[in-house]
Parts: C-alpha cells; structure tokens; sequence
C-alpha cells in the first residue's frame, strides 16, 4: 500500500480543486471551499472482510 494516496475531492464541498498543505503529511486545502483538512490512516478492523459473506 502506498503511503502518498491523494484525495480526489474535497470531503466539505466535493470539489476537486485539492493541493498539498504546507501543515505536513497528509493535509490537504481545497481551492473551492478555503478549507483546510488532514487525512489519515488508522488500522485494520480485526474482523476483516471473508470470503462469501453478505452484509
């Protein structure tokens, strides 16, 4: 899994006008909206998901 993956649309407004913010790993701002927001990663859920099952 990569450690770089970009957001493709902003989760406030859903434009995708995004670059980098200057915060460090993983924030983002939105030209659209003038927010700023960090994203991140946070674990595997233990369960995961099998083979076959439904929801």
């Amino acid at each position: 899994m990569s450690g770089r993956a970009a957001p493709f649309f902003c989760p406030y407004c859903g434009d995708e006008d995004l670059r980098p913010h200057e915060a460090g790993h993983g924030a983002w701002e939105c030209g659209a909206c003038n927010r700023a927001f960090r994203l991140s990663f946070l674990g595997l859920l233990a369960k995961g998901l099998t083979t076959g099952e439904r929801p």
